[in-house]
């Protein structure tokens, strides 16, 4: 039971720490560090940089949480945490 508990933690700190790398470039590698660089790329008309800044992080955000909710219930469906 024990070694179950701790591979279900493992599994869901995996997931998070995924989750924040993905929000991590997103928002601060993407959104202030490149913005530069990425600007010289056009995105529907808008520069790049400009995009992911004011768009890009806010459609990537939302798909975290819904790709968080859907792995972290097949995590729970696995060590059988699951709510009926």
């Amino acid at each position: 039971m024990k070694d179950d508990m701790s591979a279900y933690w493992s599994a869901n700190v995996r997931l998070l720490t995924v989750c924040l790398v993905i929000w991590f470039l997103v928002s601060f590698v993407f959104g202030i560090f490149l913005v530069e660089p990425l600007n010289a790329i056009k995105l529907g008309g808008y520069k790049l940089g400009f995009w992911f800044a004011q768009q890009g992080s806010i459609y990537t955000f939302v798909i975290l949480i819904f790709f968080y909710a859907w792995r972290m219930g097949q995590i729970d469906r696995k060590f059988d945490v699951h709510e009926q």
